[in-house]
């Protein structure tokens, strides 16, 4: 997948999490998990664009792989959120599915950037 692609569809994460975090109820338990939730998805974009700045394959992948545990934190706060009950499930179904479709996305992309470090040696 194009690299500018992945920009957008970051950022759109991101911005959709923000959003999805407004609606979170003004308590305790939606404070904490809705910061957590905005510091790992905010930080999915950021890193993926630093990693594309890397400056050679070996930093790109080490890179990605902070991108790929935000990802995945990401999909795990939006899982607590269901399961906990903060929000209905249909509010997060399409976001738990970009967090699920991004994460295999890089670690697919972490795979063969390892997999070319590998066959240079």
């Amino acid at each position: 997948m194009d690299a500018e692609v992945l920009k957008k569809r970051t950022k759109d994460f991101a911005l959709r999490v923000l959003r999805l975090c407004q609606a979170l109820p003004k308590n305790y338990m939606g404070d904490v998990v809705g910061k957590q939730l905005l510091r790992s998805a905010t930080s999915v974009g950021a890193n993926y664009r630093a990693a594309c700045r890397a400056r050679s394959q070996a930093e790109f992948s080490a890179k990605l792989q902070i991108v790929i545990e935000e990802t995945d934190e990401s999909a795990f706060w939006l899982e607590l959120i269901e399961e906990s009950g903060l929000l209905p499930k249909e509010r997060l179904t399409d976001l738990r599915k970009e967090a699920d479709e991004l994460t295999a996305i890089f670690v697919s992309s972490r795979k063969t950037v390892t997999r070319n470090l590998r066959n240079k040696t």
